[in-house]
C-alpha cells in the first residue's frame, strides 16, 4: 500500500492540557519528542526503575500517588483522528475526513501483556482477517502494552475492538472506543515495533471504498452513528435467533447439527456462494481460512459489512455459512451474530453501492457461465476489486536522518494547477517555489499578522539540491505565472531603451529629455548593480521586485561596498524598511526607497552552505523559504514533464487577475487563526525539545506560511479553501525541516565559537586555584582557558614578584620550588604576609 504521509494529533508538551490536541503534525514530531531525555527519566521513574526526588520509597501510598502525577507529565496522542477543529480535543470537534481507520488495543492487565505480544505478532502473519493489520506495539507507561491495528473493512472502532480482543485472548476495554480517545507516549526505547503505515494517511481509493462501506450501514463516513443498540458484540447464549432450536444447545455445541448444516449447504445457491467468496476478498481475506477458531466471528462479520448481507436473505446467507464456514455453523455464536447483524443493519430500501453492485453482477455472471459450462473461477472474475489487504510483518529501518514532511493528497486549487505538469518527484519543490512570482503580483497589499505588525506579501524561496537533481523544475511554472509582467515589462525596457539612444544621439551641449515617467520594469537582471537595483526599486511606484538566479551566487552584483546583498534579503522581508544611497555627482542615482524585492534562487547543497556561512546568525537564513529535491536512484527513468499549453494560461488567469486586482489591508480570519494555532504548535515542539535555533527559525517561519495562506486566499478571490490549512502546515514543516537539515549544525559551531570568550566573562586563574597549588596545576588551568603550557613559569615569576603567593607548602616538602601557597585571593578570605 503506498502511504505518502503519516500525521497524528498530538500534545507533545510535558504538563499540557489534556483538552488540546496539535493538528496534522508529521511523525518525525512524534520521533523527536520519544527521544527527549526528560521523557525517558519520567518513565523511568513512573515504572520504579529510578527514584522519584523527595518520595519515600517505603512508602507505597506516597510512591503510587506520586506516579499517578508523573503520568499526567506525560505527553499524549490521539488514535483515531489526526485533526481536531480548533485543536480542540473532543468528540464533536473530530474532523471526520481525518478518520484514520486504525485504533489502539490498551492491554492494562499485566498478566496479559506476554501472551499478548506473541500473539498479536501471530495474528499479524496468520492467514485470518488481522493478517498484515498490526500498525504499532509499545509498553505503556506501566509497563503495560499498546497494540495499534488497522480497522478492517466496513467495521466499526467498537466491533474491531470486540472481535481482535476476542482472537488475541485478550480482555476488551471499553473505554477505548471513544472518537477523542488518547493515550500517554512513552519513550523511544518502550516501542517495539512500528509499521510503515502507522498514522498513515490511505490512498484515497481505500479511504473511500471505507466510507463507502459505512455508509451502506447507514453509519457516517467515519463510523459513527448507529441505528439503534449497540455495536455488534460476540453472541452469549439465550434466547435469540435459532438459539433455543433442538438442535443447537445453549453452550453452542451440536446435537442434530451435522446433518441440517450438510442439507442448508447443499440448499446454497451458486450465485450466493460466488458473491460471499468475492465479498471475502473485498474484505481483505482473500485466500484465508475464514473458519478458524479465533477470528472465525471477525470475519464473518467483515464479510457481511463488505456487502454480502445487502445481497441475500439472512436465510441464505445461513446456508451459504453452512457451506463455507461449517465448523463455525454449528456454533450458536454463528447463528446469533447472522441475526444481531441483519436485524441492526438489514435495511432492504437503501440504495446498492457501487461496489455491491458489481459484485453482484459479476456473481450473477459467474453463476451463469457455470451453468453453461465454464469453469471460470470467483478469483479471476474478482481481479479488479480493491485489494485492501496489508503486508507489514517486518519492521523497517529508519535513515540516519528523518525524511522531509510528505506533501497533503489534497492541495488548494491554485497549487494543485500549478504542480500539475510537474513529476512527482519535483512537487514539493515547485509547489514552494510558485509564492515569490504570485506574491510578486500584489500591489500596496497588507495582511495584518497576529503580532498586529502589517506586512506585504515578501517572499523569497532557495532551492537546495544536488547536482543533477533536477532543479530547473521551477523554471516553466514561474514562467507562466511572470508572464503577463514580462509583456509589460518588455513595453517599458523599449521605452528605455529608445530614451537611452536618444540620448546618446544628443550632444553635451543640447537639452536632453527627462527620463520616461511610469517605467516600471518589475522582473530585474541577475546581474544587477546596487545603484541600477535602488533606480528600479524607485521606479516601481511601491510594485515587487523580481527575479530568477540560476545560481544564489550570483546575487554578489548586489554587493556594493560590503555585503549589501545580505542586507537586502534582510530589508525585504522587513516591513517598513529603508534603502537607499546618496552621491554627489548629478548622473548619480541618489533614492531612498522601501525595498520590496521577492526572488527564486537555486544551488547545491555544499555551494549553498558555503554562501551563507558568514551570515548563518545574522537573519537571512530565518526570512527565506528553502526547499529541495529528493536524491533519485540510480538508474530510474527520466522525470516526464507535461504540456504547459494554452489550456493551462487560462485556467490560471483568473488567479492572477485576483492578485493584481487586491489592495489595501486584507483581513483573512481562517489564514490568522491557522498562524495562531502553528505559533502555538511551535512553542509546544521547541519546548519539548530545548532547540533554540528550531525556536529561531520557527518564529519567522510561520510569517512566511501566514503570508503564503494570504496569497493563496487572494488568489482564489479572497475565498478560503479547506484544503489550505493542511497545506500551508505542511510548507511550514517542510521549509524549517530543511532549515535544521542544511544549517542547523553549522549555526551551532557559529554559535559556540561565537560565544566562546563570552561565557564566563574575564576571570581570576589565582581563584580558581586552591590555597596550596603545584606549577602542573596551573598548567591545567591554563589549558582549560585554551592557552599553551609555555609561559607557565613567567606567569609564576609575576605572582611571586607582586606577592600574590609564595614559593613552598607544607604540603609539598620534597618539591618545595614546584609548589605554592597563595597570599591574596584565597578560598578561606585570608590575606597572608610573605
Amino acid at each position: 500500500m503506498a502511504i505518502k504521509q503519516q500525521v497524528m494529533a498530538l500534545n507533545p508538551a510535558r504538563k499540557g492540557n489534556m483538552g488540546r490536541l496539535n493538528s496534522s503534525q508529521p511523525l518525525y514530531v512524534y520521533d523527536t519528542l520519544i527521544a527527549q531525555p526528560w521523557l525517558k527519566g519520567v518513565i523511568a521513574q513512573i515504572r520504579g526503575e529510578k527514584a522519584i526526588p523527595g518520595v519515600d520509597a517505603g512508602d507505597e501510598k506516597a510512591v503510587k500517588k506520586a506516579r499517578e502525577g508523573l503520568k499526567r507529565q506525560l505527553p499524549i496522542r490521539a488514535i483515531h483522528y489526526s485533526k481536531f477543529r480548533n485543536n480542540h480535543r473532543s468528540s464533536e470537534d473530530a474532523v471526520p475526513e481525518s478518520f484514520l481507520f486504525q485504533t489502539t488495543i490498551d492491554v492494562d492487565d499485566v498478566e496479559y501483556v506476554d501472551a499478548a505480544l506473541e500473539k498479536a505478532r501471530e495474528l499479524n502473519c496468520s492467514n485470518t482477517i488481522w493478517k498484515g493489520k498490526l500498525l504499532h506495539l509499545e509498553y505503556s507507561a506501566r509497563k503495560k502494552l499498546h497494540i495499534d491495528i488497522r480497522m478492517p473493512m466496513g467495521m466499526t472502532i467498537e466491533e474491531t475492538q470486540k472481535a481482535y480482543c476476542e482472537a488475541a485472548g485478550i480482555p476488551y476495554d471499553k473505554s477505548c472506543i471513544t472518537p477523542e480517545r488518547i493515550i500517554f507516549i512513552t519513550d523511544k526505547d518502550s516501542e517495539i515495533y512500528r509499521s510503515k503505515e502507522w498514522y498513515g494517511v490511505l490512498p484515497d481509493e481505500e479511504i473511500k471504498a471505507r466510507r463507502e462501506a459505512f455508509l451502506k450501514r447507514g453509519l457516517t463516513i467515519d463510523g459513527k452513528g448507529i441505528p439503534s443498540g449497540a455495536a455488534i458484540q460476540p453472541a452469549q447464549p439465550g434466547n435469540s435467533h435459532r438459539a433455543d432450536d433442538d438442535y443447537i444447545s445453549h453452550t453452542g455445541g451440536s446435537q442434530k447439527a451435522d446433518g441440517l448444516a450438510a442439507q442448508e449447504a447443499e440448499s446454497a445457491s451458486e450465485k450466493n456462494l460466488i458473491a460471499f467468496d468475492l465479498f471475502q476478498d473485498s474484505a481483505g481475506l482473500k485466500g484465508m481460512n475464514i473458519d478458524t477458531i479465533g477470528s472465525r466471528h471477525s470475519s464473518l462479520l467483515a464479510i457481511m459489512s463488505a456487502g454480502a448481507s445487502r445481497v441475500m436473505s439472512e436465510e441464505e446467507l445461513m446456508k451459504v455459512v453452512a457451506k463455507r464456514m461449517p465448523s463455525y455453523y454449528q456454533e450458536n455464536d454463528c447463528h446469533q451474530l447472522i441475526h444481531d447483524f441483519y436485524s441492526k443493519y438489514g435495511d432492504s430500501s437503501k440504495p446498492f453501492s457501487r461496489d455491491v453492485i458489481r459484485v453482484n453482477a459479476l456473481a450473477e455472471q459467474a453463476a451463469k457461465s457455470l451453468l453453461a459450462g465454464d469453469c471460470k473461477s470467483p478469483e479471476r472474475l474478482a481481479g479488479s476489486m480493491l485489494n485492501v489487504q496489508s503486508n507489514a510483518c517486518v519492521q523497517s529501518s529508519t535513515a540516519s536522518y528523518p525524511p522531509p514532511p510528505p506533501m497533503p493528497g489534497k492541495l488548494p486549487k491554485l497549487v494543485k494547477l500549478l504542480i500539475s505538469k510537474t513529476p512527482e518527484i519535483y512537487q514539493p519543490a515547485v509547489a514552494h517555489a510558485i509564492f515569490p512570482p504570485l506574491a510578486t503580483h500584489l500591489w500596496n497589499t497588507r495582511f495584518r499578522y497576529i503580532d498586529n505588525v502589517e506586512h506585504e506579501a515578501t517572499l523569497m524561496t532557495c532551492l537546495l539540491a544536488g547536482t543533477g537533481a533536477g532543479k530547473s523544475c521551477v523554471q516553466m511554472p514561474i514562467s507562466m505565472i511572470m508572464e503577463d509582467i514580462r509583456k509589460r515589462d518588455q513595453e517599458n525596457l523599449k521605452r528605455e531603451k529608445e530614451w537611452k539612444e536618444e540620448m546618446m544621439r544628443k550632444g553635451a551641449n543640447k537639452d536632453k529629455r527627462k527620463r520616461p515617467d511610469n517605467l516600471i520594469i518589475q522582473e530585474i537582471d541577475a546581474d544587477m548593480t546596487n545603484p541600477a537595483f535602488v533606480m528600479r526599486t524607485a521606479e516601481a511606484k511601491g510594485h515587487f521586485l523580481y527575479t530568477s538566479l540560476n545560481e544564489i551566487d550570483q546575487f554578489d552584483a548586489l554587493k556594493g561596498i560590503g555585503n549589501q546583498h545580505f542586507r537586502i534579503m534582510c530589508l525585504a522581508f522587513d516591513p517598513g524598511n529603508q534603502y537607499g544611497q546618496t552621491r554627489v555627482g548629478t548622473q548619480s542615482v541618489t533614492e531612498r526607497v522601501t525595498v520590496r524585492f521577492n526572488w527564486n534562487a537555486s544551488t547545491t547543497i555544499q555551494k549553498g552552505q558555503r554562501y551563507f556561512s558568514k551570515v548563518l546568525t545574522d537573519g537571512p537564513l530565518s526570512r527565506i523559504n528553502f526547499c529541495t529535491i529528493p536524491q533519485r536512484e540510480i538508474g530510474d527513468k527520466i522525470p516526464v514533464y507535461g504540456t504547459y499549453d494554452d489550456q493551462f494560461r487560462k485556467e490560471l488567469k483568473p488567479y492572477i487577475e485576483n492578485l493584481c486586482m487586491a489592495t489595501g489591508l486584507i483581513d483573512c480570519p481562517e489564514a490568522y487563526r491557522l498562524a495562531e494555532i502553528l505559533s502555538e504548535e511551535n512553542a509546544d515542539f521547541s519546548q519539548v525539545t530545548q532547540n533554540r535555533i528550531y525556536e529561531n527559525f520557527t518564529f519567522r517561519a510561520n510569517v512566511i506560511a501566514y503570508l503564503k495562506a494570504c496569497v493563496l486566499y487572494v488568489a482564489n478571490g479572497c475565498r478560503w479553501e479547506p484544503e489550505i490549512e493542511d497545506f500551508i502546515r505542511w510548507s511550514e514543516r517542510y521549509d524549517l525541516w530543511c532549515k535544521m537539515r542544511f544549517f542547523e549544525e553549522d549555526i551551532q559551531k557559529a554559535n559556540n565559537v561565537g560565544e566562546h570568550s563570552n561565557k564566563r566573562g574575564p576571570s581570576n586563574l589565582l581563584q580558581s586555584l586552591p590555597d596550596t597549588f603545584t606549577e602542573q596545576q596551573v598548567v591545567e588551568a591554563r589549558a582549560a582557558l585554551g592557552l599553551s603550557e609555555e609561559g607557565t613559569a613567567h606567569l609564576l615569576s609575576t605572582w611571586v614578584y607582586r606577592k600574590y603567593v609564595k614559593r613552598g607548602s607544607e604540603n609539598y616538602h620534597s618539591n618545595s620550588y614546584h609548589s605554592f601557597t597563595k597570599l591574596k585571593y584565597r578560598c578561606d578570605g585570608q590575606e597572608l604576609s610573605q
